[in-house]
Order: structure tokens, then C-alpha cells, then sequence
């Protein structure tokens, strides 16, 4: 097979495909807030949290108090784990008696996945979609625990945009 001979590039023959990007076109004020706005500007607050030695009893008293779906398990502001109403019911409910007094850190979900406020809506709404989660975290850059997103707050914040 015959090679071709490549010629030397000539003076002006780069053109930076950047020069003149504007960037994608936003269809409309939702999908702009979508991706340009940042978690930290939803509805992230309030939000409960207990240590890892909580009792799994006391946890439940407090979601139920506060009708609530989930705590953040959090000790010196850092995230360790989350405990949902997923938990309680495939890991808690049949065996509530024997577990009731342990730590709820036995019970929790570890190492949760997270966003942080800086993120875009569409990073934690796309989480929580592709991954199933119905509550994801909310850190700050020093990764302290700042805020969760669940369902109820997503659909306020995509409420609020379909009134425009």
C-alpha cells in the first residue's frame, strides 16, 4: 500500500473551534436554571441529623416527629451515612425489637453519594434519577453537611419555573 505524502502545515491553516463559541442555546428559563444555577439556590434547609451512636429507636422517634424520610448521619459536620425509610423497611422492620437500642450506624447507608451546593440542579435531579436515590446530601466545598434535596423540593423548585 502506497503512502501518501503529508504536506507541512501552512501559516493559517489552525482554526481554534473556540474562537467563536457562544455556547449551547438555553430553550427556556427552566432548562437555564437547570444548568446554570446551582443546588445551593433550592430549598436545602431544614434538614435532621444524628450521630453514628444514636439509637436506631431515637432516630425513628425523631423522622416521625419531624415527618421526615431521612437523617443524615453526620459526626464533626462530616457526612458518614444517611438513614431513610428504605432503610427502616429492608433493614430495620422485621427485626426492630433487636435492633431498636443499637447504634443507628449499624443499620445506615455508609458513604452516601452526595452533591455539592455548588453543583448544578441538573447534576443532583440526573443523581437522583439514574441512581434511584429519593434524598441526596448537600455538602459545602469543605465538605461539611449543608442541606439534603428530596423529591418534595425538587418538584417545588421545578413548580416555580413552570409558572413563567
Amino acid at each position: 500500500m502506497a503512502r501518501r505524502k503529508r504536506r507541512a502545515p501552512q501559516e493559517g491553516d489552525f482554526q481554534d473551534p473556540l474562537k467563536n463559541y457562544d455556547g449551547p442555546q438555553r430553550v427556556d428559563d427552566l432548562e437555564r436554571s437547570l444548568i446554570e444555577a446551582k443546588v445551593g439556590d433550592m430549598k436545602i434547609q431544614p434538614f435532621a441529623t444524628v450521630t453514628p451512636q444514636t439509637s436506631v429507636q431515637r432516630t425513628l422517634e425523631e423522622m416521625a416527629k419531624l415527618n421526615i424520610a431521612c437523617v443524615l448521619v453526620v459526626e464533626d459536620d462530616r457526612l458518614l451515612g444517611i438513614f431513610s425509610e428504605r432503610d427502616v423497611l429492608m433493614k430495620v422492620a422485621d427485626q426492630l425489637e433487636q435492633l431498636k437500642d443499637r447504634p443507628v450506624s449499624e443499620v445506615m447507608t455508609p458513604k452516601p453519594v452526595y452533591v455539592h451546593r455548588t453543583d448544578s440542579p441538573a447534576k443532583a435531579v440526573n443523581l437522583m434519577a439514574v441512581s434511584g436515590f429519593r434524598h441526596v446530601p448537600i455538602v459545602n466545598v469543605d465538605d461539611k453537611v449543608v442541606g439534603v434535596l428530596g423529591p418534595r423540593r425538587v418538584t417545588a423548585y421545578l413548580r416555580n419555573h413552570f409558572k413563567n
